[in-house]
């Protein structure tokens, strides 16, 4: 059962290693991590409603420490897709101050379960066999609500808690580094103060493009970033005014060729570049 598990669980880490390099937009990736953490549980349960396990002991294994080491991606992977996808449309300090709450809940979380966060850490076993054995219904009032609803075949009163805990250290972690590089963004914009700003020498037309194509892959503040804001954001770094950008959009499609001649130009100095630096 533990090889079995730790097949599931290298797969599952070579499909999220193979659609970070296939995802630029993060949701997406975070939506395919959710599914392909779906199918591989899904694997482990039809294994496991199979599987005979010898003992009390090899059955508190894989509850307490298998079985939770692979649903904690889909639980990790949930809440980070509902965390992005809730990020607030403002400036640094408004980010920051969702971060920051979002924070405090989990803190809030490691307190109101210290007293098993502290078994589970301390590697207690003296209370196992309530945990981690099916059909323990001793101390219902420790139970989390889910446990009523869930296919009791394939989960014990503590199981997921574990899996929550694996889950929410993971999450912790994520939104720390988060605010460390909102941080990092802030002290530079204060370093940078008085310094030379960057201008924006070419066409306007090729601004635009630039700005169009950006917003239209939703790569800017996970693809819920207004047109207008980002055309504002790109007015003020580069000192320069659009103008009309949609009239100018308007003029670009009615191109008969080489609509993104911007963009045309930009790949194929790229790729020079490359060429160029393959050469070296």
């Amino acid at each position: 059962m533990e090889n079995f598990v730790k097949n599931l669980v290298s797969e599952l880490e070579q499909k999220l290693k193979d659609d970070a390099n296939l995802h630029v937009n993060f949701l997406k990736y975070a939506e395919s991590a959710v599914l392909h953490s779906i199918h591989q549980l899904e694997k482990l349960k039809s294994f496991a409603l199979r599987y005979k396990f010898v003992d009390k002991a090899s059955e508190i294994a894989f509850f307490k420490i298998h079985k939770p080491a692979l649903s904690s991606y889909l639980i990790y992977y949930s809440a980070l897709y509902n965390l992005e996808i809730n990020v607030p449309l403002g400036g640094l300090k408004c980010v920051k101050k969702f971060y920051i709450a979002e924070l405090d809940k989990l803190h809030h979380f490691f307190a109101d379960n210290s007293a098993f966060y502290r078994y589970y850490r301390a590697e207690s076993c003296y209370n196992d066999e309530l945990y981690f054995l099916r059909g323990k219904h001793e101390n219902v009032a420790t139970f989390d609500s889910f446990y009523f609803q869930a296919d009791l075949r394939f989960c014990t009163s503590h199981d997921f808690k574990v899996a929550l805990i694996l889950a929410n250290a993971k999450l912790k972690t994520y939104i720390e580094q988060k605010l460390s590089s909102l941080d990092a963004v802030k002290k530079s914009d204060v370093d940078g103060m008085g310094q030379q700003t960057l201008k924006w020498t070419g066409s306007k037309v090729g601004l635009i493009e630039l700005i169009y194509a950006l917003h239209t892959e939703g790569v800017l503040n996970y693809g819920r970033c207004e047109l207008k804001q980002t055309v504002a954001y790109f007015e003020k770094i580069f000192d320069v005014e659009v103008g009309q950008f949609h009239r100018t959009f308007y003029e670009i499609c009615s191109r008969k060729t080489e609509r993104s001649k911007f963009l045309n130009s930009l790949k194929d100095n790229l790729l020079k570049r490359i060429d160029e630096a393959d050469g070296m």
